[in-house]
């Protein structure tokens, strides 16, 4: 105290508010129209990218879920023993003694079954399935699941472009994302203003821009997780540089563990999983072995790498290296390791929902087709905008709304077909895309829209009646009847959808 009688003065930002004032500073309009035109044109760009990733990426949050559903007879384990394990093991490396390396996956929440996956000696790849003795009941076949991963992971192209195409697509969404946010100052202000019973095209916006920022932090985590994941190659690449002087071998090393020495002279004997097993569970009470990856089985040089997840913790799991005789060499990382590390832990599970269970999964495919309706909407809205200002684009008006909705039908079709005929279901996907947007040569917007969603209801109804009629009494796992009552409510809500946006009659006196 000063003894001062002068009144305090109050802070700018209450002066403001007292005058009526806003306290932010206002955005200038000329950043907010090149944020928009930059959001467009981006978003036109890579708009069938972005909405396929998206679409897809909703549908394999699924994709240990749907490839019970494709081998519903197949034994449902929610645990097995080492001793199973590994003669499981043995009876697959029994089929293929020159295996170079065999992937035995054990049996977890999401994918309660016991599987080893090698090659054979003509090089080719297979994976069998076996029971709680480790006895092996048959092969896994399950081409549409491993269509759909594919399709949202690398877009059936080569591994290195699909990942590279892909992880571009991501870096686009979250440039999109954020100069749509920075475009429209407002966005937050009006998160729940709704303009109805105007102009279509501005309910349109108004939902474009309210799913956006409802979705916006789990749509910012997926276009960031993707692009990371999609752009390993680049970002090891980059590392290797910058640390290595090029040498991407020792990048790829801060990954991979501890290394063994390879040796091709025959072991002594074969590396013992149920030892291996039976040892992991005491040094790590708290975590489960998800998988174990053993090479180079039979020679002096084998060893084995397993993934242990701590239940509750979001990550992929802690990686541990074994060598041929049963000794843990050292752990990656993943958890125990630095910050960095444990960040890199969360991607996959981050990005694909892979956490918490079934909420979680039922959540990732709401917020994911809100993110692919958000994609849809987003071109609609343009093309709506030039029709506004005098210079319409109806054939391409009519080419979107088809691709959109080719998507889910694809889908719908090439199940259906995987389930009857040998026919690969990207085949079948990409014939159904092709047929389907050319619908656009004829029909009008609302047309196509209809026509394919009957079209698709019709086909996912018939997919889940075919699914039970195939498999017979041999539904063994109760997800396959989870499944196909899902598939058998979405085409209720597609066909309720185009029943109530039917024309209505007019009243009559």
């Amino acid at each position: 105290m000063d003894g001062s009688t002068t009144a305090p003065t109050k802070p700018k930002a209450l002066k403001a508010k007292a005058i009526g004032k806003p306290i932010w500073p206002k955005i200038p309009a000329d950043f907010v129209r090149a944020m928009l035109a930059g959001h467009s044109a981006l978003g036109l760009a890579f708009a069938a990218l972005i909405y396929v990733v998206c679409f897809s990426g909703s549908i394999a949050v699924f994709t240990y879920e749907f490839t019970r559903w494709e081998q519903p007879e197949r034994p449902v384990l929610h645990q097995v023993s080492p001793a199973a394990a590994d003669a499981a093991f043995r009876a697959v490396l029994t089929k293929n003694p020159k295996a170079h390396d065999l992937f035995i996956r054990l049996p977890e929440p999401a994918s309660p079954r016991l599987s080893v996956h090698g090659d054979d000696a003509q090089g080719g790849e297979h994976t069998y399935y076996a029971d709680a003795t480790g006895k092996l009941v048959g092969e896994q076949k399950t081409p549409w699941s491993n269509f759909q991963a594919t399709l949202h992971t690398v877009l059936h192209l080569p591994r290195a472009w699909g990942g590279f195409i892909v992880g571009l697509t991501g870096v686009a969404l979250l440039s999109s994302l954020v100069s749509g946010v920075l475009s429209h100052p407002r966005v937050f202000k009006d998160a729940f203003a709704f303009r109805w019973g105007g102009s279509k095209r501005l309910q349109e916006a108004d939902l474009h821009n309210r799913i956006s920022v409802w979705g916006l932090p789990f749509h910012l985590i997926v276009s960031l997780t993707g692009a990371f994941l999609g752009l390993t190659v680049i970002i090891v690449g980059v590392l290797a540089l910058a640390t290595f002087k090029g040498d991407t071998s020792k990048a790829y090393a801060l990954f991979t563990g501890p290394k063994v020495a390879d040796d091709p002279r025959p072991a002594v004997r074969i590396i013992n999983l149920n030892a291996i097993l039976t040892d992991l569970a005491t040094r790590y009470p708290n975590a489960r072995v998800s998988y174990l990856y053993v090479e180079h089985p039979g020679e002096t040089g084998q060893h084995a790498t397993a993934n242990l997840v701590t239940e509750g913790r979001l990550s992929r799991g802690e990686t541990v290296v074994i060598d041929g005789t049963g000794k843990v060499l050292g752990a990656v990382g993943y958890e125990s390791g630095s910050v960095g590390m444990r960040v890199l832990s969360t991607m996959t599970p981050l990005h694909f929902g892979w956490f918490g269970g079934w909420p979680i999964k039922v959540a990732y495919l709401l917020l994911g087709l809100g993110l692919t309706a958000v994609t849809s909407s987003g071109v609609a809205i343009w093309l709506a905008r030039r029709r506004d200002k005098g210079r319409p684009a109806p054939r391409w008006e009519r080419v979107w709304i088809a691709f959109v909705w080719s998507q889910p039908l694809g889908y719908a079709v090439s199940a259906l077909a995987a389930l009857i005929v040998a026919a690969p279901p990207v085949a079948v996907w990409g014939a159904v895309t092709l047929v389907a947007t050319a619908t656009a040569i004829a029909w009008t917007p609302k047309t196509i829209s209809a026509a394919l969603r009957l079209a698709t209801a019709g086909f996912v109804a018939l997919t889940a009646i075919v699914h039970v009629v195939v498999n017979g009494g041999a539904l063994v796992d109760p997800v396959a009847w989870i499944i196909n009552a899902s598939l058998i409510a979405t085409a209720a809500i597609l066909a309720g959808s185009v029943w109530l946006s039917r024309p209505k009659a007019p009243a009559t006196a």
